[in-house]
Order: structure tokens, then C-alpha cells, then sequence
């Protein structure tokens, strides 16, 4: 792998600087048209004001920005790996036609001339990384140390770029995507740091039974579309929707993809669903809300996160029985007992004092696993 350092003003980056589609949305290109400055693997422009302002005041006065990055491809262009936000700020406030922000109630067009002339005379601090693609990807994790850092889907990106996702970013990674508007009820994160992807990877690789997001990525990294990936995704919110008509906020914490897979091909009614839906929502012995949809599919009681029996009432209870353990009728300590529900909460069992009994490790387990 070879690393060069260069030195470039920012009369040359702004050479034929160019965004393709609402804010840059389809990709932009500056230096000359030699740079792509929003790889498939970057996250879209999400410089807070007051940041991007900075940005701007120090190259008035001459103060040093932070090094950017840039990899070099076979075709002789290149890729910034790592200083887009600095660079779309620099470009949209001094290129031609992209002055569309000012900078202390000044744009570029108020400056004096010789306050013009030094900012394109500015020198930007460049390493170029020239190598194999596993090489770069190495090198990218390395550098990605500071500022805004990426996520862990946009690192996966840098590896993985082609057609496929490309397309798949379409869907699931821009402002208001499709993904978005379908699913936002039913989905925390943003889709802009690509956890939308993230997530419908996670479950597309849960159903094929694959071993990580990797290993999908790669085997479609050349496809021409990301459709199966798409369809998939609409089929796990349309299956949600059908099945769960009732909308509550605490869906947004679901893990919808993995129920689907589990459950996608049993039969269920909507309305018996909804009836035990709404007492759970009223006991509060159910510590996880979002737990319920599981637990009605599944019967997964851990998934409820059962309010446990306080302190107090485990002591109660321990002095009631003597330390007696009521199934086996030996003694124990106080640490060598767990406590149990008399009446198991699924069979309407309350987490009361009235209801809590102090069982031996050995025989409570054995109770749990009947």
C-alpha cells in the first residue's frame, strides 16, 4: 500500500465542483471532476450550522483544518474516505453558484477581493491511500479516530460498494426513502446513518441463516439491484401491519425482521391477538412493553421482563417458611433460595407478598423447566 501527501488549494477543489441532485443527493464531484466526494459508503452532508461555520472562520484566517483523506482508484481518480463534511462546507460557501450560506451575515460574493483570494490561495492538508481494496479498508478504519465517526454499516459499506448498494442505499439510506416512509412507526434510528440498512440486513441474514452482514453483503455485492433485500423488507412491515392492526408506540422497539422469521407462516387472528395485547398493556407486572409482541407469537415469558420480587418481600417470605424449602423441606440460607411465583403469573399470578414462596436453587429450576 502506498500513502502520499499532498498539498492542494482550494481554487482546485472547487474546480468544477458539482452536486448531483437535491443537496448533492446522487453523488458530488469536485477536483476537476477528478474526486468523488460522496462515495457510496458516505453518509450524506449532516454538518451541524455552527460546525460548518467554524470550518469556515478558520480558513479565513488562515488557522489549520484536519487532514482529509482521499483513496486513489485504478482509473487514477479518487475517493474521499474522510473530510467530506469540511469539504462540502468549503465548496458550497466559495464555489461558483454554491454560495448558498453565509458566514457572519457575509457570503462569499460580500468578502473584499483580497479576503476572496485567500481563501482559494488556502492550502488543504491531503493523504492519498493507493492499494487493494482490503487495503484501503483497513487504512479507513485506522482514520476513522475523530470527529462525526462512522457507524458500523457505513464502515461495512466501504468494502462492499458496487450496484447493489448502491440501489440498497436508494431505498433504505436517503433522506425520506422508501424505508423510511414505510416503516418509521415501527423502527427507531435514522435512516442517513444507514441503520435502516442495518436493520433489514440484520433480519434478511437472520432468515438465510447466514452468519453475519458480511457474509450477505458480499455474496450481492455484484447483483445488479438490491430487490430481494427490498421485497423482503415490505413483506416483514405489510405482515406486521396485517397481523397487529392496533398501533402502539412501543412497536418501534420491536425487532420486527426476526419475529417474521419465526413466525411469518402460522396462523393467527388479529382480533384474539389484540384482546391479550391489551391486558398486557394494563399489567404492571410487565416490565417490557415491546416484549408483549413476542410473548403473544411465541410464548416467550422473558421477553416481558416479569417485575421480580423486591427485597422486602423475598424477606418476608424467608422468615414465614423458616428457611424451609417447601417442595424438597430442607433448610437453606437466604442466598441459597430464589423466589418464585405461588401461582405462576401466567396463570394470573400477581408479583404480591401474598404470592411470593422462597424455593431451594434445585428445585426451582426444576419448576421452571416444567
Amino acid at each position: 500500500m502506498k500513502i502520499e501527501r499532498k498539498v492542494i488549494k482550494v481554487a482546485d477543489l472547487i474546480n468544477g465542483y458539482r452536486e448531483n441532485g437535491s443537496d448533492g443527493i446522487e453523488g458530488i464531484t469536485a477536483y476537476g471532476g477528478q474526486l468523488d466526494v460522496r462515495p457510496p459508503y458516505q453518509r450524506e452532508f449532516i454538518y451541524p450550522d455552527k460546525d460548518r461555520d467554524e470550518v469556515i472562520r478558520s480558513v479565513m484566517k488562515g488557522f489549520p483544518i484536519n487532514v482529509m483523506y482521499w483513496a486513489k482508484n485504478i482509473d487514477g481518480r479518487y475517493e474521499l474516505m474522510d473530510g467530506q463534511q469540511r469539504t462540502v462546507s468549503i465548496c458550497r460557501f466559495t464555489a461558483e453558484n454554491y454560495q448558498n450560506f453565509s458566514v457572519d451575515y457575509r457570503y462569499f460574493f460580500n468578502l473584499e477581493e483580497d479576503e476572496r483570494k485567500n481563501i482559494k490561495n488556502y492550502e488543504l492538508d491531503i493523504y492519498i491511500c493507493e492499494g487493494t481494496p482490503s487495503e484501503i479498508l483497513s487504512w479507513f478504519r485506522v482514520i476513522n479516530i475523530a470527529g462525526m465517526k462512522l457507524t458500523e454499516q457505513e464502515l461495512r459499506n466501504t468494502a462492499y460498494t458496487g450496484p447493489w448498494l448502491a440501489d440498497a442505499k436508494v431505498f433504505f439510506s436517503k433522506p425520506f426513502c422508501t424505508a423510511y416512509n414505510i416503516a418509521k412507526d415501527y423502527m427507531t434510528g435514522k435512516a442517513i446513518r444507514q441503520e435502516y440498512l442495518e436493520r433489514a440486513l440484520n433480519w434478511i441474514t437472520d432468515s438465510e441463516k447466514l452468519s453475519s452482514i458480511e457474509d450477505y453483503m458480499s455474496l450481492h455485492q455484484n447483483d445488479k439491484n438490491a430487490h430481494e433485500l427490498t421485497l423482503y423488507f415490505k413483506d416483514v412491515i405489510h405482515w406486521v401491519q396485517n397481523i397487529f392492526p392496533v398501533y402502539r408506540k412501543d412497536m418501534k422497539k420491536v425487532n420486527w425482521g426476526f419475529l417474521y422469521n419465526r413466525c411469518k407462516n402460522n396462523k393467527y387472528d388479529p382480533q384474539e391477538l389484540e384482546v391479550k395485547i391489551s391486558a398486557l398493556m394494563k399489567d404492571d407486572d410487565v416490565g417490557n412493553k415491546a416484549g408483549i409482541y413476542d410473548y403473544v407469537l411465541s410464548g416467550n415469558e422473558s421477553s416481558l421482563n416479569i417485575r421480580a420480587f423486591s427485597d422486602s418481600m423475598k424477606s418476608s417470605a424467608y422468615e414465614r417458611q423458616k428457611g424451609i424449602c417447601p417442595i424438597c423441606k430442607k433448610h437453606f440460607a437466604p442466598e441459597e433460595m430464589e423466589a418464585d411465583h405461588i401461582k405462576p403469573w401466567c396463570e394470573g399470578g400477581k408479583t404480591i407478598p401474598e404470592n411470593c414462596q422462597m424455593l431451594c436453587k434445585d428445585c426451582n429450576r426444576r419448576k421452571s423447566n416444567k
